[in-house]
């Protein structure tokens, strides 16, 4: 399902040292549920990030479905994004301006669905996250763990068979950042969904069938002058 080898990232520069992702062999299969663990700054998001599309690798290979994302142009990346894999953040990500119905519906424009069907697809998902009852709720009358269910909303409208998660719970309190956890596994269990998801909750991690620590993923190494470090 999800297919990383020999990546490289350059991220920036550090007192005059190179930055840079180094992995060489990440995979999770089909409906696997996978907790991407380590201290901050180890990686973690930088790997999400990679199987998002959001940052490109500057070489090695990220596949997903069989599919190398380097091969996708833009355009084609956000067809990715809306069809193949949903995304839940630790700040939401909602749009002030519309309705909890109106930003999964925008979110399904991604996929390429609009219309009736979209609007079907919007209050069946915001139903499954139990919010049937607040569609019509701007985000700035919803409660943190509401807006939350909206994002998960969002994300599985499409029916992806790929979720992905950065820190959904970190903005929450340990109570509903439980139910938002047990929400988000039931969504992906139950639809054979691979679930990745970043969490600096050892509790929550430990629930989760499998670990991968990221741990040293970033270093940092002497910049080369007349190109990039080695």
């Amino acid at each position: 399902m999800v297919e990383l080898r020999d990546v490289s990232v350059r991220l920036g520069r550090d007192a005059g040292r190179e930055l840079r992702f180094s992995l060489e062999r990440f995979e999770a299969a089909r409906g696997e549920a996978v907790a991407l663990v380590g201290p901050s700054g180890c990686g973690k998001s930088t790997l999400l990030n990679l199987v998002a599309g959001l940052r490109r690798a500057d070489v090695g290979q990220v596949a997903v479905e069989g599919q190398d994302l380097a091969a996708l142009g833009e355009a084609a990346l956000d067809r990715y994004r809306g069809r193949v894999c949903g995304q839940v953040f630790q700040s939401f990500h909602l749009l002030a301006p519309f309705s909890a119905l109106e930003n999964v519906m925008i979110g399904l424009r991604f996929a390429g669905c609009r219309g009736a069907e979209a609007r079907r697809r919007a209050e069946a998902a915001l139903d499954r996250v139990g919010l049937s009852g607040r569609r019509r709720a701007l985000p700035a009358t919803l409660s943190a763990g509401e807006r939350q269910r909206v994002a998960i909303a969002r994300a599985i409208a499409t029916d992806p068979p790929l979720l992905l998660a950065d820190e959904p719970t970190g903005s929450l309190d340990v109570a509903t950042g439980r139910e938002v956890f047990a929400l988000l596994r039931e969504t992906a269990s139950e639809a054979g969904r691979t679930l990745l998801m970043v969490t600096h909750d050892a509790d929550l991690a430990a629930e989760l069938p499998r670990r991968y620590d990221c741990a040293g993923l970033v270093a940092s190494r002497p910049h080369e002058k007349g190109g990039a470090a080695a």
